[in-house]
């Protein structure tokens, strides 16, 4: 499939901030996040702006992107429709959150309630992404048990490593979220490698010769192409990226995204001060661009069974 920026950035931002907010809901429940206002007006702006950013990039993969408030009509049927409600209705407790944690200093009576919500619904919108991608039949990459809880892992180990960073920054304690982060990060890297091999292993849903049924009798091709030159669906759906260009991001992936992270977070957490700082952002960058390369990926490498009408020729 073709990499859509939009929707790369979509859900790496949006993923890292419903995690963040995530995190930071279940630090108030659970008291181990201190009701600094420094620290909520940093953690809870830069959840709900990574959180509009994503939305809004969203949109632009859209053809008519004015008409995206209709698909929220349809959250009995489509994973997509339960995503935007699910999106929608999180802004309303971490607005809350954001007010009584960052303006009044609590996180007390109506504001804890607020944290409980935006702790549920944080992970269940970036479940409904996921579960975008793992409903269609059609992508065997993505449909595969392991898609939906790499993205609320990814989400959770992004966003514990930002909130890792922002404790540092507001002068509270990061210990805690630090090792937090180190699981986190470890957890997702083991899902992600697992998820690698069953790709690289599973066959293709289809071919060409049981589109037919003739594959019985030999391998099937097509005498002559569809078309003389490549169209849409051939430019969308038929995107390929080579096997050593795949080893390749993934070996970045694995550095960047998850061997940075976790040695960064375990170091800071015997770190103090401007050096503790300097280390979790240094881990924080690494994990931005680790997601992205990582997503990138997870687009490119889906084969759409559409491409078998083209004896799978791609572009």
């Amino acid at each position: 499939m073709h990499p859509a920026y939009s929707v790369i950035l979509f859900t790496t931002a949006s993923g890292a901030g419903y995690g963040l907010l995530c995190l930071m809901g279940l630090g108030v429940l659970t008291g181990t996040l201190p009701p600094d206002r420094l620290l909520g007006l940093l953690g809870l702006s830069l959840a709900l702006a990574l959180i509009t950013a994503g939305l809004l990039s969203s949109t632009f993969h859209l053809g008519h992107p004015e008409r995206a408030w209709r698909a929220l009509s349809q959250w009995r049927s489509s994973w997509l429709s339960r995503e935007g409600v699910l999106a929608v209705a999180t802004y309303v407790p971490t607005v809350v959150m954001w007010f009584g944690w960052s303006i009044l200093g609590r996180t007390d009576g109506v504001f804890a309630v607020a944290a409980l919500l935006a702790c549920v619904l944080a992970p269940l919108t970036v479940l409904a992404t996921g579960m975008i991608y793992q409903s269609l039949l059609t992508v065997r990459q993505w449909h595969q048990p392991l898609t939906t809880p790499i993205y609320v892992a990814l989400a959770l180990a992004t966003g514990c490593v930002l909130l890792s960073m922002l404790s540092a920054l507001a002068g509270t304690s990061a210990g805690g979220t630090s090792r937090a982060a180190a699981i986190l990060t470890v957890i997702a890297c083991g899902l992600k490698v697992t998820y690698w091999r069953a790709i690289d292993l599973v066959q293709p849903l289809a071919n060409p010769g049981t589109a037919t049924g003739l594959g019985r009798f030999g391998r099937v091709r097509q005498l002559e192409a569809p078309h003389s030159q490549a169209n849409f669906v051939m430019r969308e759906m038929g995107f390929a990226v080579a096997r050593k260009h795949t080893r390749r991001l993934r070996a970045i992936v694995l550095i960047a995204l998850f061997a940075t992270p976790f040695l960064l977070c375990l170091v800071a957490t015997d770190l103090s001060g401007g050096l503790e700082t300097a280390a979790l952002v240094l881990a924080t960058m690494g994990a931005a661009l680790g997601v992205i390369i990582e997503r990138w990926l997870f687009f490119a490498e889906a084969e759409h069974v559409v491409v078998n009408f083209y004896a799978a020729r791609t572009v």
